[in-house]
């Protein structure tokens, strides 16, 4: 019986949190832009903190588990 959880948020979290697929903070030439398709490197540092702060309170604080099998 494994644990799917972490993979799959992962995962989401990964696509959705892309620097400039939805949003980006901070943007190029606004604090934030939407659906830009570009992007830079406080972006990228700021949607890595994003992701780590979401995934760790989903995975550690909410006890999110999803078992297969």
């Amino acid at each position: 019986m494994a644990d799917w959880a972490p993979v799959l948020i992962g995962v989401v979290l990964f696509v959705l949190l892309s620097p400039g697929l939805l949003f980006q903070f901070p943007g190029e030439g606004r604090y934030l832009d939407f659906g830009g398709m570009k992007t830079n490197g406080k972006a990228i540092a700021v949607h890595t903190l994003f992701f780590f702060v979401i995934y760790a309170v989903l995975i550690l604080v909410a006890h999110m588990h999803i078992y297969t099998g």
